[in-house]
């Protein structure tokens, strides 16, 4: 079972679509996700802060902005 977590920001209209294809994807897959809010974390914000969304799968960074939904299933089910 891979790790997967979506780094977000409040206010950010790519989060929302990034959100919606990453549970669309995962509830297809019958997999889990985690949000986080990297404006509660410095070090992410500081790392992440023009990139978000941000896809990490396994601890790795595997897609940015815009999360492709075939690309997400092909990784999720290698």
């Amino acid at each position: 079972m891979h790790e997967i977590q979506l780094l977000v920001r409040q206010g950010c209209h790519l989060c929302e679509a990034a959100r919606a294809t990453v549970r669309e994807v995962t509830n297809r897959l019958e997999m889990q996700f985690t949000e986080l809010d990297i404006d509660g974390d410095p070090k992410l914000l500081e790392r992440h802060h023009e990139e978000v969304p941000v896809l990490m799968i396994d601890g790795q960074v595997r897609d940015f902005w815009t999360i492709d939904p075939v690309r997400l299933e092909r990784l999720l089910s290698s």
